[in-house]
Parts: structure tokens; C-alpha cells; sequence
């Protein structure tokens, strides 16, 4: 598996220079390390801000998993949503609530087929709240199919 954590992780991340915010490093509850998070009062409503993992490495027709915590926090804070790169129409993975504050665990299965996916983008689009954030922590890809929780 390869750590694409933020804190120690050895995976390209890189800002979107053609969105309208960037992504900042958050600093996590317990200390150790940080997150990265939009705070909901940046930008406009509809705004977006694009953190694109770059993946360099992933061999053809094989199968990986993108494992991720999340966090959607405070009432109408907007959209997480994650691009696979081949794939730039339609987001492969979207949330625009949280039932609570608490951080939840998303899954992707990336197929490598003829077309190699080179990037996984995570899209927050700010919405009409004032409080709270949208965050993303532990991205962590795994070789062969997402495993059953």
C-alpha cells in the first residue's frame, strides 16, 4: 500500500492553479500531524477549490483501491467530490452532508484499464454555510479490489 497521507506521505500533491481556492493543512485534534480542509467561509457559494493527487506509478489492468477519511462539518458547508482522471465528466465519488462532525471513510476501486488513470482530484465546492469545513485525511492506496468494512 502506499501512504498518500499528508503529514508523511510520499505521494504528489498538488493545488489546482486554475480553481478559485486552495486547500490549507488543518491541524488535527490529537496533534499529530494535520489534514487538509477548506474552512466553509472561504470563497463565494459555487466556488471551488481542486487538491489533485498525482499518480505516476499505477500499473496498467490492474486494480487499486483509494481509501480516505472525511469530514463534511457544519450545516450546508457544500461538496466533497473526487475526479478520476480519465474519467473528467462525472465525479466517481460525491458527499454534500454529514449527519454529524464526525470523520467517515471513503472507498474508490480504480480500474486500470487501456487508459491509465494519472490523477485522483478532490473537489470542494463551498456552499451557503458559514461554519465549519470540509476535510480529507489518511489517503492511503492499496493494490487489488477495496476490501468488504
Amino acid at each position: 500500500s502506499v501512504d498518500c497521507s499528508f503529514s508523511r506521505g510520499v505521494c504528489d500533491w498538488k493545488q489546482d492553479a486554475d480553481d478559485d481556492f486552495d486547500w490549507n493543512p488543518a491541524d488535527r485534534d490529537r496533534g499529530d500531524g494535520y489534514y487538509m480542509a477548506v474552512p466553509a467561509f472561504v470563497g463565494h457559494k459555487k466556488d471551488m477549490g481542486r487538491l489533485k493527487l498525482l499518480l505516476t506509478d499505477l500499473k496498467p489492468k490492474s486494480s487499486y483501491c483509494l481509501i480516505f477519511s472525511y469530514r463534511l462539518a457544519g450545516e450546508k458547508v457544500g461538496k466533497l467530490r473526487v475526479f478520476l482522471a480519465n474519467k473528467k465528466t462525472a465525479p466517481v465519488w460525491e458527499e454534500n452532508k454529514g449527519k454529524d462532525e464526525k470523520w467517515r471513510t471513503g472507498k474508490i476501486e480504480i480500474f486500470q484499464g487501456a487508459e491509465t488513470t494519472n490523477s485522483v482530484t478532490f473537489e470542494s465546492e463551498r456552499g451557503k454555510g458559514k461554519t465549519g469545513e470540509i476535510g480529507v485525511d489518511n489517503v492511503i492506496l492499496i493494490s487489488g479490489l477495496c476490501p468488504e468494512d
